[in-house]
């Protein structure tokens, strides 16, 4: 039964927010923290220790005994040590402290964290950097402390660095655009990022019981249940006790940290569900994110549920995804992708549209490369996620404001709408002029853009980098020109006209599923790069490097690494999936197949000695049984021979996992599943898809 909440009252109490300092703050060391937030300074040692000992009290007070320094490495999961705030007294006895130096910097143990080259694995040496404009929080009896992290050479090794720069970049570029336009007020531009996330939940018990599911995060072997997902009843439907439950705790527990939960929904497929936060900024809507699904998955362990955050956990059936949804916001509170009353006469808009169509047309493929991963290569271009191909849809009335552009034609604005739901005591709804297209990477959807890309276990650092990088690039592109315009009207027309038809093949409103548009986006020179052995070398790519160095969002060597830890994850994943397959087959798989067949035999024996007649029913069955035994031994031997002929260098080798290894392993899997159909439900030796999804 859930208990009464009180939202307002528990809303952030598990997190050193503004509001928490300033009770435990001096109003100038609190004002110290802002104006180092606000001008992006650095705080005194003395401001520093004043501020971490406020946060320790509050800590403590919390049930704390431990804090530690809360970092996203390039491992694609949050890290963190934990230190005691214990120190001995001399006495025999000890205090609580924790000072403004353990507060701003850390030094865990950097050896076994992934690099790229950037330093010898014997360089173990590390550092975490307190990240002022994040809040602190309690969990689990620790004070988590959002940090970045770097090498002993000052490289960045995480995720986060490289985001806040890329922040700071776009938001100083945006803002010269700004002032072409008159706006002298904002000093700063926030970017704004709301991330939906969605996932599984499946019993404990029987995830036990599947070793493909303990080790790699989705169901090697299923055969299709008879009901899967074909009757749309799950979608939207009456959330089952248990998992309403679940997600009761996950709000409160969210809600105390701070992070601002507002949608919750059953999703497509059996079991799938969706989270949707409140848009933030985009620095702590990456670290809201990544306590969503640290948070989900103790949170489903309380309940006795498993939560899986692999982007296809179940084949036939809906993967799981993020949808990103991204905008620029001036610290006066405006949105620089709301359209006005007639978006054709809103010069400003169209200047940052036309400079987000030409950034996304320009660096397609490192947007791409963004979300390449092994899971993703499950999902996208399948029935519930775009396809590999970027293209953006506008809809209908902004595709004909950039027509009209174009063509230099006159653009008439339709006379406003509505439509009425069914019924007449619900009110009438103001028709939305930019319908949604699900099949579309990336969509303007009013006032934003949502990218749809993203896999659902992903940060989604990576992909804000690049949107944020990208819109920095072309705002600093049309600044240079508008700067130096003798007429600035004339200048902004031409501009705007000339952009737009130069990059008015990456518009696409229609079927992104369909076979024509494949074919259509080839005729455009879009490029498909349909798995992660493709996309990845974007990392290499002159192009990209020059515009991660140009603005400071990466060193040449900072990016590379990324390339090689990339490359090198995809690698390892396949190589485990690939094993953990040969491994169901020898020891679960073959041997229980091969006892129903044994047990079958002997049935046909006693029946020939009863009747004199062989039953031809179970005589075909164990043929079948052991024709598929056979298939299913020899392409799992193929299937374990290739995996020792992988070459050497981790692009040949991701090229060799994509094209051979992925290959074996998806004739495995046919001839596996097909045994499953064959095979008494008794024998089979774990869940299937029927009990994994219809508990």
């Amino acid at each position: 039964m859930h208990t009464t909440l009180s939202v307002p009252e528990i809303f952030g109490t598990d997190s050193f927010n503004e509001a928490t300092m300033k009770q435990y703050l001096a109003p100038e060391i609190f004002q110290a923290w802002k104006q180092c937030i606000q001008n992006g300074t650095q705080l005194d040692l003395s401001v520093a220790n004043a501020i971490a000992e406020g946060m320790k009290n509050w800590a403590i007070g919390k049930g704390a005994t431990h804090y530690t320094h809360w970092f996203q490495p390039m491992t694609g999961i949050t890290a963190e040590k934990h230190d005691s705030f214990i120190t001995p007294d001399g006495s025999g006895n000890v205090i609580m402290e924790f000072s403004g130096k353990e507060l701003v910097r850390g030094e865990p143990d950097a050896s076994s964290f992934p690099s790229g080259g950037l330093r010898a694995t014997f360089e173990a040496r590390g550092y975490t950097a307190w990240d002022p404009t994040a809040f602190a929080f309690v969990k689990d009896g620790s004070l988590y402390i959002p940090t970045c992290f770097f090498s002993y050479t000052g490289d960045a090794l995480d995720k986060k660095t490289p985001l806040l720069r890329s922040i700071d970049e776009v938001s100083r570029e945006t803002v010269r655009i700004l002032r072409l336009f008159g706006d002298k007020e904002t000093k700063r531009v926030q970017v704004s990022v709301g991330a939906e996330q969605e996932y599984f939940l499946i019993p404990k018990a029987i995830y036990a019981e599947r070793e493909d599911l303990r080790l790699t995060g989705r169901t090697l072997f299923g055969a299709a249940p008879p009901k899967g997902q074909e009757l749309d009843d799950h979608y939207f439907g009456t959330i089952r006790t248990r998992v309403s439950n679940f997600m009761h705790d996950l709000d409160e527990q969210l809600w105390r940290l701070g992070v601002l939960s507002k949608t919750k929904h059953n999703e497509g497929a059996p079991c799938q569900h969706e989270l949707a936060p409140i848009f933030t900024d985009a620095s702590n809507a990456c670290d809201a994110n990544q306590i969503i699904m640290m948070v989900m998955k103790k949170c489903a362990a309380k309940h006795d549920l498993v939560c899986l955050l692999h982007e296809k956990p179940f084949a036939g059936l809906n993967g799981s995804g993020k949808h990103n949804n991204w905008s620029l916001c001036t610290d006066t509170g405006k949105n620089l992708f709301k359209p006005g009353d007639t978006p054709r006469q809103n010069a400003q808009f169209l200047v940052f549209l036309a400079a987000f169509i030409k950034g996304i047309d320009e660096y397609q493929d490192f947007l791409r490369s963004t979300v390449a991963s092994a899971g993703n290569d499950h999902r996208l271009g399948a029935h519930e996620a775009p396809p590999a191909i970027i293209s953006i849809f506008l809809g209908d009335e902004l595709t004909a404001v950039v027509n009209s552009i174009i063509n230099g034609t006159n653009y008439t604005d339709p006379e406003s709408s509505e439509i009425r739901i069914g019924v007449d005591v619900l009110p009438s709804i103001p028709k939305d002029t930019t319908d949604r297209n699900r099949t579309s990477p990336v969509a303007f959807t009013g006032n934003k853009f949502e990218f749809r890309m993203l896999g659902s276990s992903q940060s989604i650092a990576g992909p804000n980098i690049a949107l944020n990088t990208i819109m920095a690039e072309e705002l600093s592109q049309f600044a240079d020109i508008l700067e130096n315009a003798d007429n600035f009207d004339s200048t902004l027309q031409k501009l705007i006209c000339d952009t737009l038809t130069a990059h008015q093949r990456i518009i696409f409103n229609g079927n992104g599923y369909s076979q024509q548009w494949q074919e259509e986006a080839a005729k455009r020179g879009l490029s498909n790069l349909h798995n992660t052995a493709r996309a990845l070398p974007a990392y290499i790519n002159q192009k990209n490097i020059d515009l991660v160095t140009k603005h400071g969002i990466f060193t040449e060597a900072e990016f590379l690494a990324r390339y090689e830890i990339h490359l090198e994850a995809y690698c390892k994943l396949i190589n485990i999936e690939a094993r953990t397959m040969v491994d169901m087959v020898m020891h679960q798989i073959l041997p229980a197949a091969l006892r129903y067949s044994s047990d079958l035999a002997e049935g046909i024996n006693r029946k020939k000695e009863a009747t004199g007649n062989k039953p031809a029913t179970e005589l075909s069955l164990v043929r079948r049984i052991s024709e598929s035994c056979d298939r299913l031994y020899e392409a799992s031997e193929q299937l374990y021979a290739s995996l020792k002929k992988v070459p050497q260098g981790n692009q040949c080798a991701a090229d060799y996992y994509s094209e051979i290894v992925v290959a074996g392993m998806q004739a495995v899997r046919k001839e596996a599943d097909f045994l499953e159909k064959l095979t008494a439900k008794s024998y089979w030796p774990y869940p299937t898809y029927s009990d994994l999804l219809f508990y």
